[in-house]
């Protein structure tokens, strides 16, 4: 079960990671777009892509496929806080900087997407412990 839970979000990360790069101009029009300075948005234009794919890499291998569950949790825990903040209005516009196919959701079921898959980060964290201890 824990294979099929890293494969679900290592093909999360690295489709959202490699078309953020692969539109890299297309990206970094959309970080400017967003409701912080310029100059974190050229920083995340980079940051965010590297990191998805990062936490693609650490969910690949079992030794630190805790370190890819957690920073799952954590980097999709801020996006869903976002994309809430952004679903109640509590921005000026509506930026996104969503990958392919997420950019034809809508606010709330971006949301509650994302809620889901901090389930599945939740549970991969669970099954290691679990395995850990001999279940």
């Amino acid at each position: 079960m824990n294979k099929i839970v890293s494969a679900t979000l290592i093909l999360l990360w690295t489709y959202t990671g490699l078309d953020k790069l692969i539109r890299l101009e297309a990206s970094r029009k959309a970080f400017h777009n967003q409701t912080f300075p310029a100059d974190l948005a050229e920083v995340l234009t980079y940051l965010v892509p590297i990191s998805e794919l990062l936490i693609a890499l650490l969910l690949l291998f079992s030794v630190t496929q805790w370190w890819g569950y957690l920073s799952s949790i954590l980097l999709l825990t801020v996006f869903t806080t976002y994309v809430g903040l952004i679903w109640v209005g509590a921005f000026p516009r509506v930026p996104c900087n969503c990958a392919g196919i997420l950019e034809s959701l809508g606010w709330a079921e971006h949301f509650f997407l994302n809620l889901g898959f901090i389930v599945v980060g939740v549970w991969g964290l669970y099954s290691l412990k679990w395995r850990e201890v001999g279940g």
